[in-house]
């Protein structure tokens, strides 16, 4: 069997940027490999685990096209891939540490637990009061795992930071790995899923190094070969504090989608989040595939940058086919009360304005424009174009078009017919015309702007341009 890999999230709340920069990795790592991809649901946190969470992390996922081999929606041999629907696994490898010793109840009680804890301090570690306990009281009972109490190392050599990492067994503590109503805690869920489900290589955050030693011990205990380990840098805000839901709204991944970012374009900025090659800053999707390993993923924390997000939208939107970026910027048109039933419309809209807009929010204001009825004249514009000499030139502009085929190409000629009637810049004719047809100095071509507002309108509001007069 080839190299398998997994993102396992809980669904406690949306798809954090952290975690789809982890799906990332791990879905590259399998791509570039000719592995598999598995999806996992950690979902015993039974309190903020939820239908509507998974649906967003799965939605999240779907968005950003990082598409699963194994998982929740597609079948495979290694399944079910939610924890809640494992449980008889979890028990089953408890019962073997039990029935060997590396394992035993606790009847603590939590109070118990939490006045020990309080008194100790920091640093506190179970007294393993239970450990050798040959009673069992009529109440209920955690499985901790039996830390052996000769000396010893354990420790891994991790596939990212490039060093190896250990602890003595004697800094660790008989962690608890079955609560009282069956449910696996993170550390042991996750080694016998990982085992079951074969995977190869565990690749996620820095911040679960401290786990990867205790699992390792799980593994240890159970004669079970260990897989290898690669863990992430963190991502930090803008205010250079670790990223999270509750501090930084743009820890939401589908924020992105409704604030008009391209899903390209936040992969391609997710990357660079803790991943470098040279200098370069843009990658299409088979080019990640193409040059991602664990070699160059970086030691520290990543930070998040708005304005280099703004870049990398703006370069997306210039770069990906209209028909696309028509497909991802119809609910924006819509928003805006544009009417969409005319696709190809919005198809060659964003052919004209992919060049200038750097969100598709943006690319749906810009194409107000080309819809309705009238437009709202910038007085500015207007006092620099539609003085006297202004105004002659659209009042020329204006006989021209009455007999052009309205056609871009056509269009885009009547600029320099008028210009040369008149012996003025070019300049000079256009510039008026845009201020028109548009209300600003600034928009795509003459002939796709005339084009796409139409004949009848175009016509109308430079009507209404050559009556304009100043507020």
């Amino acid at each position: 069997m080839g190299l398998r890999v997994r993102f396992a999230p809980s669904p406690t709340g949306y798809l954090h940027i952290g975690g789809a920069r982890t799906a990332l990795f791990n879905w590259l790592y399998a791509r570039r490999h000719g592995g598999t991809f598995i999806l996992r649901m950690e979902d015993t946190d039974q309190e903020r685990s939820t239908p509507q969470s998974v649906r967003a992390i799965l939605d999240g996922l779907e968005w950003l096209g990082i598409d699963w081999d194994e998982g929740p929606r597609v079948d495979g041999k290694f399944g079910p891939y939610f924890q809640m629907q494992r449980l008889d696994s979890y028990r089953k490898a408890a019962d073997v540490l039990l029935k060997e010793g590396k394992a035993y109840r606790c009847y603590c009680t939590k109070e118990e637990l939490e006045a020990r804890r309080e008194a100790a301090g920091a640093g506190y570690k179970y007294e393993r009061t239970c450990r050798n306990r040959k009673d069992a009281p009529d109440r209920p009972s955690v499985v901790r795992f039996a830390m052996p109490l000769t000396d010893g190392v354990v420790s891994f050599e991790d596939l990212v930071l490039q060093k190896t990492i250990s602890k003595q067994y004697g800094d660790l503590d008989d962690f608890v790995i079955m609560r009282a109503d069956g449910i696996p805690l993170y550390n042991f869920g996750c080694v016998v899923d990982d085992h079951s489900m074969e995977i190869d290589v565990v690749g996620r955050g820095q911040e679960h190094i401290n786990s990867t030693l205790p699992q390792l011990m799980l593994y240890q205990a159970l004669g079970w070969k260990a897989p290898k380990f690669a863990h992430f840098p963190l991502i930090l805000g803008p205010d250079r504090e670790k990223l999270s839901k509750r501090l930084h709204p743009e820890a939401d991944v589908m924020a992105h989608k409704k604030n008009g970012i391209l899903p390209q374009a936040l992969l391609n900025f997710v990357i660079r989040l803790g991943w470098s090659h040279g200098n370069d800053e843009l990658f299409t999707r088979q080019q990640m595939i193409e040059l991602f390993d664990f070699d160059h993923v970086g030691h520290s924390s990543g930070v998040w940058n708005p304005a280099k997000l703004a870049s990398v939208s703006a370069h997306w939107i210039k770069e990906t086919p209209p028909a696309e970026v028509a497909k991802h910027a119809l609910p924006f048109f819509a928003e805006n009360g544009l009417d969409v039933k005319d696709e190809a419309k919005v198809v060659r809209i964003c052919a004209a304005l992919k060049e200038r807009a750097t969100t598709l929010v943006e690319l749906a204001q810009k194409a107000k424009v080309f819809y309705g009825h009238g437009v709202q004249i910038d007085p500015a514009a207007a006092a620099k174009q539609l003085g006297d000499d202004g105004k002659a030139a659209l009042s020329q502009v204006r006989q021209v078009l009455e007999t052009t085929e309205w056609a871009v190409p056509a269009l885009d000629a009547v600029i320099k017919t008028v210009s040369e009637a008149m012996k003025i810049g070019m300049g000079k004719v256009a510039q008026p015309l845009r201020v028109a047809v548009t209300g600003t100095t600034v928009s795509p071509g003459i002939g796709d702007t005339l084009s796409l507002i139409g004949r009848e309108e175009s016509l109308a509001r430079i009507d209404a341009a050559l009556k304009y007069k100043a507020p």
